[in-house]
């Protein structure tokens, strides 16, 4: 029996976020990976941002790139392979703060997870690093040839740890916003963070909506006396809402998994994070059995796929108002059989 669902914030039709781009059906953050995403029926595709030496933002997973470039075959950068400490954690490789970005376009994009998707691996060495510009560009050229217009979710990485080394995301990412046209409450656009004190800041800069990344564990990196814990809680999710107007929270904050990796019951943080007028946009879903509850997995390996599908629409029976996944096509087909119900 299909679950009968609640109501978005908005009562408008859950939107899908191309988390990465289409990037369980190729490289992510690929200019490739984000036309995919479109092509598959995304209304936003998602850029992380991090920036090079020469203060241009490129879209990578992390600045630290040796999980998602070839750059450790490169000799002529041997010698940049270094140790850093990032958000508490030490991270050992190449960073994009090392590079300018004449260098970085030098570099070829590789598959992430090879592993879990080995058919994304024949994609390796094919694709560039696109800059964040390139990705905007990416949307107005759709939109000029369809006339779609496609919306951009940008994510601050590490925004605290780059304003510290004198590269802070904000000006260059809301100059680039606004010479595309994404400038307003009413524009396409969403930026996150998992950090607070940058959220806050552009809450007094621009009138874009912003969107607090929440984890099941930790907490900002910038308050290491604030738990993510208690930041979903009534009391904490009044006080996002003073600066964000949604959450981004981990999909195991809304329904949680039991000892058997199956799915509980769904907590009240959907109508909470409401009732205090926020969005709800959880991450991530994606179509291979490491990733899904033991109920919709298939196969017998990791790396094969379920029924992400059905995933999707028990989380979209809770009322989120979108979704984030590596598998936009999935995703765009559960929020229409959702509507057809």
């Amino acid at each position: 029996m299909p679950l009968k669902a609640a109501a978005t914030l908005s009562g408008e039709q859950p939107i899908v976020i191309a988390h990465r781009g289409a990037s369980g059906d190729t490289i992510e953050h690929t200019l490739e990976a984000y036309q995919r995403g479109i092509d598959h029926g995304a209304e936003f595709i998602e850029p992380d941002l991090v920036l090079t030496k020469d203060g241009v933002l490129v879209a990578r997973h992390e600045n630290e790139i040796s999980g998602t470039t070839n750059v450790a075959d490169k000799p002529e950068f041997a010698e940049r392979k270094t140790t850093k400490t990032i958000d508490g954690r030490e991270y050992i490789g190449w960073f994009t703060e090392d590079f300018t970005l004449a260098e970085l376009k030098t570099l070829r994009a590789k598959e992430r997870l090879p592993d879990v998707r080995p058919q994304n691996t024949p994609y390796d060495g094919q694709f560039g690093i696109p800059t964040f510009e390139e990705v905007l560009q990416l949307l107005k050229t759709h939109e000029a040839k369809t006339g779609e217009r496609i919306g951009v979710y940008p994510e601050t990485k590490h925004p605290s740890y780059f304003a510290s080394i004198g590269l802070p995301h904000e000006q260059p990412m809301l100059a680039l916003l606004k010479k595309y046209g994404f400038v307003g409450a009413d524009d396409p656009v969403f930026i996150q963070s998992f950090e607070v004190g940058n959220l806050q800041a552009l809450d007094k800069k621009t009138d874009i909506q912003l969107v607090q990344l929440v984890a099941d564990q930790g907490g900002p990196p910038d308050l290491p006396e604030t738990l993510y814990a208690d930041m979903v809680t009534e009391t904490g999710l009044l006080e996002v809402a003073k600066y964000a107007d949604g959450i981004g929270p981990s999909k195991n904050l809304i329904i949680g998994r039991d000892d058997q990796d199956r799915l509980k019951k769904p907590t009240s943080l959907v109508a909470d994070a409401h009732a205090a007028g926020l969005l709800v946009h959880p991450w991530t879903f994606r179509i291979e059995n490491v990733f899904l509850p033991k109920e919709f997995q298939g196969g017998y390996t990791a790396s094969a796929i379920g029924d992400v599908k059905a995933e999707m629409r028990t989380y979209l029976a809770t009322g989120i108002d979108g979704l984030f996944s590596d598998n936009p096509r999935e995703a765009a087909l559960a929020v229409d059989q959702l509507g057809a119900e």
